[in-house]
């Protein structure tokens, strides 16, 4: 059975990033795989009911997606808001809707309080950045998915195509 992966909606073109804007990717691996229904489409942050646009939110310093889900973090919006319920919610939808559709990896925007998977924001909201996962990344890489960034997506497609040999 070929594997599946849930797909950040920005990269499949929507709208849905906090500024209203998306960050498409295009590649012919993606776009076979979007034909073949192996993407799963997914925005953690609309699942948990935030509107697009919506106010920028970062990870608070020195702590990333595990401190967050560990309660002992929060993530807190550019002008003061903690949303770190609604993070919370969102990482635990896209983890259901990861296991509902059988995706065994998983393709984020980095960068983001959910997403980011090699990198996210500081918590200054200076644009600065530091090495760390968003709570939605961290939360399916503990439970067993493989999460690759979109600077990554080589490695996932020789991921996928070494799991698929076997």
């Amino acid at each position: 059975m070929p594997s599946k992966i849930l797909f950040s909606a920005c990269l499949a073109g929507f709208h849905v990033r906090y500024n209203g804007s998306n960050k498409p990717l295009f590649d012919s691996t993606l776009q076979r795989w979007q034909r073949e229904g192996r993407l799963v489409v997914c925005c953690p942050e609309l699942a948990a009911g935030f509107s697009t646009p919506r106010p920028s939110a970062e990870i608070t310093a020195a702590a990333e997606g595990a401190t967050v889900l560990a309660q002992q973090a929060r993530v807190m919006e550019v002008s003061g808001g903690d949303v770190t319920d609604s993070y919370l919610l969102g990482a635990h939808l896209a983890l259901e809707t990861a296991r509902r559709h059988g995706c065994r990896f998983a393709l984020l925007t980095d960068g983001s309080p959910s997403c980011g998977s090699q990198f996210i924001y500081d918590g200054s909201f200076s644009g600065q950045t530091k090495p760390g996962s968003g709570v939605t990344a961290e939360l399916l890489r503990q439970h067993g998915i493989e999460v690759f960034s979109e600077h990554q997506l080589d490695a996932l497609i020789a991921r996928v195509e070494a799991v698929e040999q076997v």
